[in-house]
């Protein structure tokens, strides 16, 4: 029995990883159902992998015109207002001692444990801060026995702790930063909205992994912005794809084949 193969590849986000997903077809023959339904799970389990990795190395930062789904002004970068931010392990900061350049730190990394090496005082827990909080416990253990009026700033310089990718039928697919607690809807404004050309906004698909097990849950956006759904919080490293006629390859193939349900379950 001859087979050929089909490569079907996510234009927006494995073509510029350099992947491709290939499904296998038969041809002149009647495919054998229980076999190949369970062969078309782990091929689309597989291409889910491959397309949620692509996504978390960044996106394609697509433009075009606004539309009535109000943005937030905002871009795909750290220079954003953060003074609710909260900071987390990974996150890069600045910490400026004034008038005191051997305690100065330019962009040093909060270790996976949430701690920050600074010189004389050692470890400090960064994690669970705000940048003035950090700022007034860095001056209160300097304070006297280092220094007799210390000024300490610290500031945000990269934000790793808490992103979201926001992927699919929106104007400007990218990676973003949360900023404090965050809804769907916020989420998806972040990426300047919905495409009013493309999008279904009856699916939009929020993928999350939870006690290391990834699931996925189905939320209708239209029924969110009428107040006739609870609009869910967005979590850090959550991937949120909006459905449309865009789509192409194995997005299409994800999107159109989970449940319509809004709540998160294993896949």
């Amino acid at each position: 029995m001859n087979r050929s193969r089909l490569t079907v590849t996510d234009h927006r986000a494995t073509e510029r990883a350099g992947l491709a997903i290939s499904l296998p077809l038969n041809n002149g023959s009647r495919p054998d159902r229980k076999r190949g339904g369970h062969r078309f799970r782990t091929v689309l389990v597989l291409g889910i992998a491959v397309l949620l990795s692509a996504c978390a190395n960044g996106l394609s930062k697509e433009t075009g015109p606004s539309d009535a789904f109000t943005p937030v002004d905002t871009a795909p970068t750290a220079q954003l207002p953060l003074e609710g931010y909260r900071i987390g392990p990974l996150d890069r900061i600045s910490v400026n001692v004034y008038q005191v350049r051997d305690l100065t730190l330019e962009d040093v990394q909060v270790d996976a444990g949430g701690q920050v090496l600074l010189p004389l005082i050692g470890n400090v827990t960064a994690a669970g801060k705000t940048a003035p909080e950090l700022s007034a416990e860095i001056a209160d253990r300097l304070l006297g026995r280092y220094l007799q009026s210390p000024q300490v700033t610290v500031r945000v310089s990269e934000i790793l702790s808490q992103r979201v990718t926001v992927d699919g039928s929106v104007m400007q697919p990218g990676v973003y930063p949360l900023i404090g607690p965050t809804t769907l809807i916020q989420a998806v404004s972040l990426a300047k909205g919905p495409d009013p050309r493309f999008a279904n906004l009856s699916r939009v698909v929020v993928f999350r992994t939870l006690a290391g097990e990834r699931t996925v849950a189905v939320f209708d956006l239209k029924l969110i912005r009428r107040g006739e759904a609870p609009d869910p919080e967005i979590r850090g490293n959550d991937v949120i794809v909006v459905d449309g006629s865009q789509l192409k390859g194995v997005w299409r193939e994800v999107v159109s084949s989970l449940p319509g349900l809004a709540i998160f379950r294993p896949f």
